[in-house]
C-alpha cells in the first residue's frame, strides 16, 4: 500500500548490492534483533554514545524507539532520516543522515552501525556512499561531515576513502573513560573526486518539502 501522506517511505537509494529505506515494521524489529546479535566485541566502544552497552531487550527496544523518535520529530528545518540498509533483502544495518536549517546551511551529517558478521565487505563504504549521493545529488548539499572515536579505525577508514578530511580532535568520555573523537568534513569538489560507488535515488520529487525544498 502506498503511503500518501509520508512520501518518506518511497524513497529508495539504491547501489549494486544494497538498498536503502524506511523499515517497515517488522523490518524494524528485524534491526533491533540485529542490534542484539552483535554491532562490535563487548570489550571496547567504538561509540560517543555508548547505545550498545544496554543490555539486549533494552538495546533492541532502543534502536526501535530512536528510530520512531526521529520520524515524530521530523521537521523541514530539523530532520534525521534513519534508513535501514537491505543486502539480498535481508536487513544488515542502519544509515543515518540529518541536518538543521539545510535550506541555509546546506550541510548534512551522517551516521551509521553495520551488524558485526556483515562488517570487512565493504557494505560501511556502500552505505555510506548512497546517502552522500543523496545528499549532494539529491538535495544539492555543499558539505557534509561525520565523526568517530579515534580507535574506531574501520568508522575512520570508510571517511578517508569517501574523500573526508580531518577537522580536529575533541574530548570525550567513553564509558567511564577518556576518549577522542576525530572529525571530518567533505565538501562537493572533494565528494566529486573520489566518488566510486553508482547510486541510484527513487521517489526523491515528493519528498523535498520534508526537507525543506
Amino acid at each position: 500500500m502506498k503511503v500518501i501522506h509520508w512520501p518518506l517511505y518511497g524513497l529508495r537509494l539504491r547501489t549494486s548490492r544494497l538498498e536503502l529505506r524506511l523499515p517497515a515494521l517488522e523490518e524494524l524489529d528485524a534491526l533491533a534483533q540485529l542490534s542484539i546479535e552483535g554491532v562490535h566485541d563487548p570489550s571496547w566502544m567504538p561509540f560517543a554514545v555508548p547505545w550498545t552497552d544496554l543490555p539486549p531487550a533494552e538495546r533492541a527496544r532502543s534502536v526501535m524507539q530512536f528510530h520512531w523518535r526521529t520520524l515524530a520529530g521530523w521537521a523541514p528545518r530539523d530532520w534525521n532520516l534513519q534508513l535501514a540498509v537491505f543486502l539480498d533483502g535481508v536487513v544488515v544495518g542502519a544509515q543515518g543522515i540529518s541536518a538543521r536549517d539545510f535550506t541555509i546551511m546546506r550541510e548534512v551529517r551522517t551516521g551509521s552501525w553495520l551488524g558485526q558478521r556483515y562488517q570487512g565487505q565493504g557494505i560501511g563504504t556502500e552505505m555510506r556512499a548512497a546517502v552522500l549521493h543523496l545528499a549532494f545529488v539529491g538535495l544539492t548539499a555543499e558539505s557534509a561531515i561525520t565523526a568517530a572515536l579515534t580507535d574506531n579505525p574501520a568508522s575512520n577508514a570508510v571517511s578517508r576513502k569517501l574523500g573526508y578530511q580531518p577537522n580536529g580532535l575533541v574530548r570525550t568520555r567513553v564509558r567511564d573513560a577518556l576518549g577522542y573523537e576525530q572529525r571530518f568534513t567533505l565538501d562537493r569538489d572533494r565528494w566529486q573526486q573520489h566518488r566510486t560507488v553508482p547510486v541510484e535515488i527513487d521517489d526523491l520529487e515528493p519528498c523535498l518539502p520534508q526537507f525543506g525544498l
